[in-house]
């Protein structure tokens, strides 16, 4: 095979987000990704999504990593850390500003939710200061950056979600990529940060999936390619709420060992045998990479947790 014609190793990845220790929900979501990688004999990287010092937890990156180590994951690299790539995304920011495909806005959310009809992320934003050409030093205290989505239709296909078409401009708006007390966005950040790893396949909940038009439009604005997408269905508690920090999700333990694991298995529609739920993690992960079949993921979007799980 010729070196333009050798087929690309496949990148995955697992993005945590720093706000309290890992929970069932989150095992879900490193154990499809993980088991995606594996099963292309290609890579998995664990990336720290820590650029939301509000919302974050005092030790919760480093209890994360620990727990991801006893319970068997093996990632490639070092650790990706998002704040330590604040430079790279104002590097973006100005490019987008200079096309003008990003402008500044000072809008609040109270006059905004006054004028906005509502999408499927929310109220969309009227784009009140598209064309207001607000300067950057003028409002250094109260504009966001939003980014100037296309009037087009953004069109991909889901691995468990099959055809995804929205017009982002209509249906979800211009959305904030740097808010006004100067934090970067994620929908900003991941489409830098998957790029920068060349990732070739999102392995994530389905809580994001109406997000990702917006990231490919912004994917195409920057010339960046766009990886391929695979939404599994998030964990919910008895009131159909995301298990979270914020709906009081149990943290996991490393010392749950292949129960939970097991448990993780069986929600992504796979069919461990019983006797794997008290065996060590090493004979968990040596079953479950050969025996990994994403075609079986439930195609809901999400699914009650059942007792015990949570």
């Amino acid at each position: 095979m010729s070196q333009g014609t050798a087929k690309k190793i496949y990148r995955g990845r697992f993005a945590p987000s720093p706000t309290g220790p890992l929970h069932i929900g989150s095992l879900i979501a490193a154990t499809g990704s993980y088991l995606q990688a594996k099963r292309h004999n290609g890579q998995w990287f664990v990336r720290i999504e820590d650029i939301d010092p509000p919302r974050e937890t005092k030790g919760a990156s480093d209890n994360i990593i620990k727990t991801l180590d006893a319970f068997g994951f093996e990632w490639d690299g070092d650790i990706l850390y998002q704040s330590t790539r604040l430079a790279a995304y104002e590097e973006i920011i100005q490019t987008l500003i200079a096309n003008e495909q990003a402008y500044f806005c000072h809008c609040s959310r109270k006059q905004i939710n006054e004028h906005a009809d509502i999408g499927v992320n929310g109220p969309i934003y009227p784009r009140t200061c598209l064309h207001k050409k607000i300067q950057h030093h003028k409002y250094p205290q109260t504009a966001a950056l939003r980014f100037h989505t296309r009037d087009e239709n953004i069109c991909f296909n889901d691995f468990t979600q099959a055809s995804i078409r929205q017009n982002v401009a209509r249906e979800s708006g211009d959305f904030v990529i740097k808010r006004a007390d100067g934090l970067y966005n994620y929908q900003l950040a991941v489409v830098i940060d998957d790029a920068y790893q060349d990732i070739t396949e999102v392995v994530r909940g389905s809580d994001l999936l109406l997000l990702t038009p917006g990231q490919i439009n912004l994917q195409q604005a920057l010339n960046y390619p766009t990886p391929d997408y695979l939404h599994m269905p998030v964990i919910t508690n008895e009131h159909g709420q995301k298990l979270s920090k914020q709906t009081k999700a149990m943290a996991i333990e490393g010392t749950q060992g292949s129960q939970a694991l097991w448990l993780c298995l069986k929600f992504l529609g796979q069919q461990p045998p019983e006797e794997l739920k008290n065996d060590s993690i090493k004979n968990f992960w040596q079953w479950a990479i050969p025996n990994w079949n994403p075609q079986k993921i439930p195609h809901r979007l999400s699914i009650p947790a059942n007792p015990g799980v949570t």
